[in-house]
């Protein structure tokens, strides 16, 4: 069944199951719309290391899971799957799910933050297992392949450039370009594919994922050492396309520059993913209109009732064979105290120094782990005007700009075209130091956001602003942490993911130094697995 056919076909199915189908004047400035979530005030809160309001309220927990991201989810689940359920999961946000949480509207569910995963490589087979639960795998076949369920697989058509006047097909450069480019683009596309068929002199494929899985053959290790750029240059690729398309990949999975991050680091985009499905080729996308939230609700499930939004923690302290962490519930202003057996910081390590009081660790996080603040919106439009090529499709990129374009999050409803749909846009702040960047993007108001957003899109949908209902912006102050040259095969990300306490444990993607779902999912899993070993 071709891709097309399988929406289709999904629209009949839910047709005829009695389902029904959802069936110039210029726009007043400003453009409606706000600057919404994270809460980066509660989080200056542990930053700024302030002590919560005096309180008698003790309370006791076996383990107490600091950060309800994907890292924080995953350790919980894996506790609540292992029999054990005296846990508590705080989060400072009001809904759990970090960088994966998502909007909704009239419209359409619609993502906040990561939106979709590539089909997982398939010797993850606890990622499988979760993926099963989730009824995203909804099997194996005979050869021992995932089948994808089809509601889940991105439908047709997938992605299109904006290139030299046009929609291409695809986002790798091909339309209007010369000959030599092109050649050029095949050569460094064979070259990625031979690092993904790579295994070291250890018997470890050269790139995997989890990134700790990987070869520590040195012939590919000393590519942490340079920038992925250098390594380009090195190799004889000079085309502006080719530089422009590997900028665009770390820019999308790292939120920085292909001259920033380091040449291992750019090449694992490329050549760590090798899975396929009995439906579903390599490289294919599972996706949903609110994005990876929708894994986070998988994730949640069963253990609600454990997790506490709106709590931040301000202060952990080790007390002989357990800890003691002070915690201020946000919309109560009200402070409580935690005493835990085990404590596991699902955050970022700036955030987890901070929470110790450790300095140390504070000033070795800050030297190695550098975070991209991130800026995203949300727009609400109606009719929205198109140049000429291919048409709209899920996953929509403007060759030389500064943002990663949009996703269309009403591309995977099984409905009709409809007039009205969520694009959610996304703009990582890679110009200058992230410090400064954070520093001015908390500096502007809705009004810029918007000027900036429509300005970019004006190009490829003219007079866009009389389309646009409405603009929601979301600010991402700590989005990822870099894998700068020196992180991913350097010493101190491992010195940093050490317990400094038999009852202090941590997890988290920038442990991993690749901010991706799998990453995380598994510094969750191995954070529960070594606490239960101890328990």
């Amino acid at each position: 069944m071709m891709p097309m056919d399988r929406r289709h076909f999904l629209q009949l199915s839910l047709a005829l199951a009695g389902l029904s189908a959802c069936g110039g004047k210029e726009r007043p400035r400003p453009v409606p719309g706000a600057i919404v979530g994270a809460n980066a005030a509660v989080g200056h809160l542990l930053r700024d290391e302030r002590q919560p309001p005096h309180s008698d309220d003790f309370r006791r927990t076996g383990i107490l899971i600091v950060g309800a991201g994907v890292a924080g989810l995953s350790a919980a689940r894996h506790l609540e799957r292992a029999g054990y359920h005296d846990f508590k999961v705080l989060d400072l946000e009001d809904v759990a799910g970090g960088n994966s949480r998502s909007g909704s509207n009239a419209i359409s569910p619609f993502p906040w933050g990561a939106h979709y995963v590539p089909t997982p490589n398939n010797d993850l087979t606890e990622y499988l297992q979760f993926l099963r639960e989730a009824d995203v795998v909804t099997g194996f076949d005979a050869l021992q392949r995932p089948v994808y369920n089809e509601y889940h697989l991105c439908f047709d058509p997938q992605e299109r450039l904006f290139l030299n006047g046009r929609w291409q097909e695809g986002l790798v450069p091909q339309f209007g370009l010369p000959a030599a480019d092109l050649r050029e683009i095949d050569r460094f596309l064979a070259r990625m594919d031979e690092f993904r068929k790579a295994i070291g002199s250890d018997g470890r494929p050269a790139f995997a994922i989890p990134v700790d899985a990987s070869s520590r053959d040195a012939r590919y290790t000393g590519l942490d050492r340079i920038t992925f750029r250098k390594w380009m240059e090195e190799a004889g690729f000079r085309s502006p396309y080719v530089h422009w398309y590997a900028d665009y990949c770390t820019r999308d999975d790292f939120g920085a520059r292909h001259d920033v991050v380091s040449a291992w680091a750019g090449i694992h985009y490329f050549a760590a993913r090798k899975g396929a499905g009995a439906n579903a080729a390599q490289g294919d996308v599972l996706t949903w209109p609110n994005g990876n939230a929708f894994l986070v609700d998988a994730l949640r499930k069963g253990i609600e009732d454990r997790i506490l939004t709106g709590h931040v923690a301000l202060h952990l302290r080790t007390a002989g064979k357990g800890v003691t962490v002070d915690v201020l519930d946000v919309k109560k202003n009200a402070s409580m105290h935690y005493g835990a057996d085990h404590c596991l910081l699902a955050i970022p390590q700036f955030a987890a120094a901070h929470l110790m009081r450790d300095h140390s660790r504070r000033d070795r996080a800050r030297q190695a782990l550098h975070y991209t603040p991130w800026m995203v919106a949300n727009l609400q439009v109606r009719d929205l005007p198109e140049r000429p090529g291919v048409g709209s499709c899920w996953d929509n990129v403007l060759y030389d700009s500064p943002s990663l374009g949009y996703v269309d999050a009403t591309h995977q409803l099984i409905r009709e075209r409809s007039p009205l749909r969520n694009l959610t846009y996304y703009l990582p702040l890679t110009e200058g130091a992230p410090e400064a960047a954070r520093r001015a993007a908390r500096g502007h108001d809705h009004a810029h956001w918007a000027e900036t957003v429509l300005r970019d899109l004006e190009p490829v949908h003219p007079g866009i602003r009389k389309h646009v209902e409405r603009l929601d912006v979301l600010l991402w102050g700590h989005a990822m942490a870099q894998p700068l040259p020196g992180l991913l095969h350097g010493p101190l990300r491992a010195e940093l993911a050490l317990s400094p306490h038999p009852c202090v444990h941590f997890a988290h993607s920038d442990l991993a130094g690749i901010s991706i779902f799998e990453e995380a999912f598994y510094q969750g899993l191995g954070a529960a697995k070594k606490i239960l070993a101890h328990a």
